[in-house]
């Protein structure tokens, strides 16, 4: 499909979809706590992978669509362990509008209507499939991600220890501390490495809250070989909560309130899907500190390797992981082998000199125009 095929119609279903992220995204990374980091230059990394995805992401999309159909990878979300979730499929549109409106408004691409139209139009199939229930996000919904059929509730509700004591929920709390602030670096302080779902109300009044733990071993990041002894690729946890009223955002970031929902846990269930069908297996609470004791040695050792990095070092493996947020989809298509996901690659050269260079200042943008433009628009000189 060229531009010149793209019909009025989609045309106007485009700029629906672009004013749709636009006014979303303007509100959700207004309310963010934090975007650069002392030891990572996030902000550049995030441009970087940015520009990556608004010159490559449509024809990758196009390879996933051809492949299997973006709702068949949509809804294989839809399970356990999968890092086709809310977080990638909101990344998977704005990533992607982030760099069209970086790169457009400083004139170093040219718009091309019917790679946004592609792209946008694959990201609402799939996220529709993979939410069901005719939301194209938690943001339309409530705040709430139901990732999982009831079968698979029942059985994290059906595999949850009764949590009684305080010193239960203390030595639960500190893995999950753990886990989180070890992926949290892993994926290069962000946040993707851990994705929330639901709520999912239960019978007796209480409520089930998942979180996922994705990739915490040796994966496709060539850095991850710090993780070679931690005993589970991916860990999924179910809590069982009294008492708490619980949100789930795009980000699959939970805001709950009361704040601090742990002293709330009633139930606690830890499965692995590393068994080869990708269906749930239970992990023993008695393995929570030898666990917790694997990924505090790999988050040490892989601290230690990005304080050595170089800032280009750091940059590549930041936009690495954004730019690889398609990956998953690629995979469930059976085609990831098919992409070329080095980075930089398009971007590389000048473009990319000038993007290394540029420092966050988590200040948001208030210039009166729209956050993301429609097609044939752009803003001021």
């Amino acid at each position: 499909m060229t531009s010149a095929d793209l019909s009025p119609e989609q045309i106007a279903r485009t700029n629906e979809l672009i004013a749709y992220h636009g006014a979303i995204s303007a509100q959700m990374t207004a309310e963010r706590t934090s975007l650069e980091s002392r030891l990572i230059p996030v902000t550049a990394y995030i441009l970087v992978a940015a520009a990556e995805a608004f010159y490559r992401w449509p024809q990758i999309a196009a390879t996933i669509d051809d492949a299997c159909g973006a709702e068949m990878v949509g809804a294989a979300g839809r399970r356990p362990g999968s890092r086709i979730n809310a977080v990638h499929l909101w990344s998977a549109a704005n990533i992607y509008l982030l760099g069209r409106k970086f790169l457009t408004a400083f004139g170093a691409a040219d718009e091309d209507p019917a790679a946004t139209y592609r792209m946008l139009d694959f990201c609402e199939r799939a996220a529709l499939a993979f939410r069901g229930d005719d939301h194209r996000q938690a943001w339309d919904a409530g705040f709430t991600i139901p990732s999982y059929e009831a079968e698979i509730v029942a059985e994290l509700v059906a595999g949850a220890t009764h949590i009684a004591t305080e010193a239960e929920r203390t030595r639960i709390t500190r893995f999950n501390a753990t886990l989180q602030s070890y992926l949290f670096l892993l994926y290069f302080d962000t946040r993707v490495g851990t994705g929330d779902s639901g709520p999912y109300p239960l019978a007796d009044g209480r409520v089930l809250l998942v979180r996922d733990f994705y990739e915490l071993g040796e994966s496709h990041f060539w850095w991850s070989d710090v993780a070679r002894n931690i005993p589970y690729r991916n860990l999924t946890a179910g809590l069982v909560l009294d008492g708490v009223t619980v949100k789930v955002n795009d980000w699959g970031t939970s805001i709950t309130d009361p704040e601090h929902y742990l002293p709330h846990l009633l139930g606690y269930a830890l499965f692995t899907t590393d068994t080869g069908d990708g269906s749930m297996r239970p992990v023993p609470l008695e393995e929570l500190d030898a666990i917790a004791a694997a990924v505090r040695h790999a988050q040490a050792a892989h601290y230690r390797n990005i304080a050595a990095m170089s800032r280009a070092e750091k940059l590549r493996c930041g936009a690495y992981v954004y730019f690889t947020f398609l990956r998953p989809f690629a995979e469930a298509a059976g085609v990831a082998a098919d992409v070329d996901w080095s980075v930089p690659r398009d971007t590389a050269g000048a473009l990319y000199d000038m993007l290394e260079s540029i420092e966050g200042t988590n200040t948001g943008e208030d210039d009166g125009l729209p956050y993301y433009w429609p097609l044939g628009w752009k803003p001021p000189a």
